[in-house]
Formats: C-alpha cells, sequence, structure tokens
C-alpha cells in the first residue's frame, strides 16, 4: 500500500511535459524560420529551404547545388492557473498553496538542415531537430503541488534523408530518424498521507503528525529510431502537392526516482531506486499545396494530422519488474489546418502571412496540471532577406490563442468515471487556465 500511493507520484511525473509547446500537445512544429511566417502552412510542398528534409524529405529535389540552413526559435509560452474550486486533503494537508504564477517557461530551440545534390535526380540531407519537448514550472508551493511542480523533456532528432527525383512531375524521399529523450520531473509527495494511509494513526505519527511534505524528482532517458517519407507533385508549372508521413517512435525511458525530505520512518518503504517507462510517440502525415498565382503572389495551405491516441496510459515499473502504477492519459488523434501566403516585393524581399487552427490531443475530462493543453489558434507575420544570391535571412513572428482550458483533476467524477486513476494522497485541483504562446525565428541560409 505505501509503495502504491507514492508510485502514484512518481508515476505522474515521468513522461509528461510542457502544455505550452508551439503546436499541440508536446509536438514542436518550429522546425525552421522561413515557415513560421506562413504559420507552417504548405511545409510538405513548398521546400523553399533544406529545412524540408523535415517537413518533405521529397523537396530536396528542388534545391540544387549545396545548401546548410541553421534556425533558431525563442519560444515564450504563458500558462497561468485561475483557481476555482481546489481543496485541500483534509486533515493531512495543512495549506492550500498559491495559483502557481506563470508555468511557462522560455525555451531556445535550434535547428540545422544540410543537403546535398549528388546527380541531377539524387540529393540527400540530414537534419538535427527537436520534434517534442520544452518546460513548465510552477511554484514549489502551489496548490497543485502533488500533481506536478516541474516538467521537463527535450527530445534531438537526427534525420539523415535521400530524395530521387523519379521524372519532372513526380520525386521520392525517405529518411531516418534516431531520436534522443531525456526527461526531468518533480512534485511534491504528502508523507503525511502515505503514511496515514498505510499505518494509521500510529504511522502519521511516527513522520510528524500533518502537513509534512517532500519532493519527488524523477530523471529517465532513452534513445530510439524512425523514419519519414514523402511524395512530391508538380501538378502544373505553377503547383505542386506535398505529402509526407513521419513514424510514430516508441521510447523506453530509463532513470531514476528520488525522494527529498522523506521521514526516516519511510526510508524502507518509499526508497530511491531505478524505474522505466514505455511511450509511444505519435506518428503524423500531411498534405500540402503551393500555388504561384503570378510572379508577386503565392498561396499555402495544409492539413496535418498527428496520431496521438498512441498516448493512452503510462505505466511505471521498477527495474526488478514490479509494476508501480498506470495512468491512463486518454489522448486522441489531432488535426491542424493552416493557410499562407508570401508576397515577392523585389528580387531582395520576401514578405510572409499565414493563420491555422491546432486541435489538442488532450481531452477536457483527463487533463492534468502538466498538460493544461488547449486547442489553439495561430496568426503569422515574417519574411526574408536576401543578402546575395547564396545567402538569404528568414524570420518571423507567431502568436498562438490558447482556448482557456479547464480542469478537475482528482475529482469524485474523474476518479469514478476512470478507476486507474489513484488520487490517495493529492488534493482535488479545479480551475481554468490562461494560456498563449509567443514565438521569435530567425534563420540564415547558404548556398555553396
Amino acid at each position: 500500500m505505501f509503495r502504491k500511493i507514492i508510485a502514484t507520484s512518481v508515476s505522474v511525473a515521468l513522461v509528461v511535459t510542457s502544455s505550452t509547446a508551439g503546436a499541440a500537445g508536446f509536438a514542436l512544429i518550429e522546425q525552421n524560420a522561413s515557415g513560421i511566417g506562413n504559420a507552417y502552412a504548405g511545409q510538405a510542398a513548398s521546400a523553399q529551404d533544406a529545412s524540408t528534409i523535415f517537413f518533405n524529405p521529397a523537396g530536396m529535389t528542388l534545391l540544387p547545388g549545396r545548401q546548410v540552413v541553421g534556425a533558431i526559435h525563442a519560444i515564450s509560452p504563458k500558462a497561468g492557473f485561475n483557481n476555482s474550486g481546489t481543496t485541500t486533503l483534509a486533515p493531512l494537508q495543512t495549506r492550500l498553496g498559491s495559483n502557481g504564477g506563470d508555468a511557462g517557461d522560455l525555451a531556445f530551440v535550434p535547428n540545422l538542415y544540410l543537403s546535398w545534390q549528388l546527380t541531377p535526380s539524387v540529393f540527400v540531407g540530414i537534419g538535427v531537430n527537436a520534434p517534442f519537448g520544452l518546460k513548465t514550472e510552477y511554484s514549489p508551493e502551489w496548490m497543485g503541488r502533488f500533481h506536478g511542480i516541474t516538467s521537463e523533456v527535450k527530445t534531438i532528432n537526427i534525420n539523415p534523408s535521400v530524395a530521387y527525383k523519379v521524372n519532372d512531375m513526380i520525386s521520392l524521399g525517405f529518411g531516418v530518424n534516431y531520436q534522443r529523450i531525456n526527461a526531468t520531473l518533480s512534485n511534491a509527495v504528502n508523507y503525511s498521507a502515505a503514511a496515514f494511509g498505510a499505518g494509521g494513526g500510529a504511522a502519521l505519527a511516527a513522520v510528524g503528525g500533518a502537513g509534512v511534505e517532500g519532493i519527488a524528482n524523477v530523471t529517465g532517458d532513452d534513445n530510439s529510431w524512425g523514419y519519414n517519407l514523402g511524395a512530391m507533385f508538380n501538378l502544373s508549372p505553377a503547383t505542386r502537392l506535398g505529402v509526407s508521413y513521419r513514424s510514430a517512435i516508441k521510447h523506453t525511458l530509463t532513470g531514476t526516482a528520488a525522494f527529498s525530505g522523506r521521514p526516516a520512518a519511510l526510508a524502507a518503504a518509499i526508497p530511491d531506486g531505478g524505474v522505466t517507462a514505455d511511450i509511444k510517440l505519435p506518428d503524423s502525415a500531411s498534405a500540402s499545396l503551393f500555388h504561384k498565382v503570378n510572379p508577386k503572389w503565392d498561396l499555402l495551405a495544409d492539413v496535418s494530422w498527428q496520431g496521438w491516441s498512441t498516448v493512452q496510459s503510462l505505466n511505471i515499473v521498477r527495474t526488478n519488474g514490479v509494476l508501480l502504477a498506470s495512468t491512463p492519459l486518454s489522448y486522441k488523434d489531432s488535426w491542424r489546418f493552416s493557410l499562407g501566403a508570401n508576397y515577392h516585393v523585389n528580387d531582395a524581399w520576401t514578405l510572409r502571412g499565414g493563420v491555422a487552427y491546432d486541435q489538442t490531443p488532450v481531452p477536457d475530462f483527463d487533463r492534468t496540471v502538466r498538460i493544461p493543453d488547449g486547442n489553439r489558434t495561430w496568426l503569422a507575420l515574417g519574411g526574408q532577406y536576401r543578402v546575395s544570391k547564396a545567402t538569404a535571412i528568414d524570420f518571423g513572428y507567431a502568436h498562438l490563442f490558447v482556448k482557456d482550458p479547464t480542469i478537475d483533476e482528482c475529482s469524485p467524477a474523474q476518479a469514478a468515471a476512470n478507476p486507474a486513476i489513484v488520487c490517495a494522497g493529492k488534493n482535488r485541483v479545479n480551475g481554468s487556465y490562461s494560456n498563449n504562446v509567443n514565438i521569435l525565428s530567425l534563420q540564415l541560409r547558404m548556398n555553396f
């Protein structure tokens, strides 16, 4: 019983991450700065630079010679909790706590790509990027601390690719993805509740009575493999259709759980030690159009799907094989729709604009403080300045309006509807969030 209660505190915190990533869930669509001004509309068809390796490797056939692209994104999310009914775990929790402050945290996300034409028909390239991640961090004393304080997940993805130009109308592309994931997460632990649940009043007295808390810190990492593929179709001299697919990638994170502030009486019942967790990050598919209306105007459109339903539950297992907890997440597949336009001012300057609607995979009923995500609408502007025939600078800004999500974690209704949710030792968190995201991106492109 003791171990089951504490394991729940760990299980909620191992793999889930920021609700304020650039794309819905905790995906990162910020894979270049040349597309952000269009709200990433038409990225599987535009192939404006070597970042097409991520969006559609077949697009490399539109890039003669050799090209290197480097981009940096400053992503500034806001996630403010508004309390409307959070309760303490009476009588074992002695204080409610604050609203947690702004849980968003500024992050810098880089991308790097290289494409190389080997023959008139064969192109190769490599991309280095971060498809998932970002960070949320509440004040340590906040009222939802037993559900989550810090959530930080970082990925790095290395993506060698090849493209083949079948003829003037059709090109095909394929890539392999080597992906590393690192997670660092924390939440408060209600030691008083754990002691009382395991041994009643005598055990509670042994740890010092009500209100005894500490922090659970969990780290984990893994390396795994996936693939991506795409095709480009020249429907006319002015119109391209691009389709692409990125595979799901399954990770088995291994790491450790450590408990600070643990009373001596609980040292044997709540040991530090190794843990593992399986998660299958979603696959995705896109269909994009690029159409040159005239020498001044381009129109772009995109519809994308992400298979978030692969993330249904999180099982935490000690390295000795004992299952500690099973936490349902109940994600659903999501869709993204975007439209964009380019205006070519002159030979040196291009201006960009775009809008997008990004559907969250997080269901209302099972929303957690770690993923208080909501549907989001993008409004984006950007441009390109061509310094010379070989060098261009891309830049863009996007503001994401996030629909304010509600949360009622560990409510009686939630616990009754899903017996797998274990809320022992945790209070009920009831309220809503005020969320938005600002993204500023800069990129250098060089041909050589």
